[in-house]
């Protein structure tokens, strides 16, 4: 630390002599004008029209009740939408678009129709599944009354494959993934 008695009264010098000695100019000042600057905002800049991902959304059908609409690549390449069915390609001078009806995606072209019913049947997988119910119950008996190990050994074998694939296959995903869609009208 050094004494205040050991600083060199030299080195401060007052401002106007600092200016002086330096040659420093003086710092303008804008004056303010009577021309303000407009305030920065974000601008609306449309995206051309993407491809059709295979992607999902929710919207509401023409009675107001909510809707799950698929954005079909398959239906893209077949026949083309219009810009303003897709989500994301809404302008904003328009109103609200519209979500493609998409409860018709089977038809293709002119002859599709808004009153098209649809009915799933799901009595092959419930076959399956109860199959699959009769040949674990079997297995369970068989391995009961056998007494060589060789063969329990293949029983159980045999039934653990037999309860994984029933668990597998009897709940509500599988079933709805693997029946079958009929046109009623």
């Amino acid at each position: 630390m050094i004494p205040i008695s050991g600083v060199n009264a030299n080195a401060v010098q007052p401002m106007t002599t600092a200016e002086k000695v330096l040659g420093a100019s003086k710092v303008q000042r804008e004056e303010p004008t009577a021309r303000q600057a407009k305030p920065m905002m974000d601008e609306y800049i449309p995206e051309e029209p993407q491809e059709p991902s295979g992607r999902y959304w929710m919207g509401r059908d023409e009675n107001g009740q909510p809707k799950i609409y698929f954005d079909d690549p398959e239906q893209a390449a077949d026949t083309p939408q219009p810009p303003e069915a897709a989500p994301d390609a809404k302008n904003p001078d328009t109103p609200e678009a519209e979500p493609p009806d998409t409860a018709n995606e089977g038809a293709k072209g002119p002859e599709r129709k808004k009153d098209e019913v649809w009915a799933g049947n799901t009595d092959k997988v419930d076959r399956e599944i109860e199959k699959l119910k009769k040949k674990k119950e079997e297995l369970e008996q068989r391995l009961r009354t056998e007494t060589d190990e060789a063969k329990i050994k293949d029983l159980e074998r045999q039934l653990a494959q037999v309860s994984r694939e029933l668990t597998q296959k009897d709940n509500d995903t599988y079933r709805k993934r693997h029946s079958t869609f009929t046109q009623l009208s």
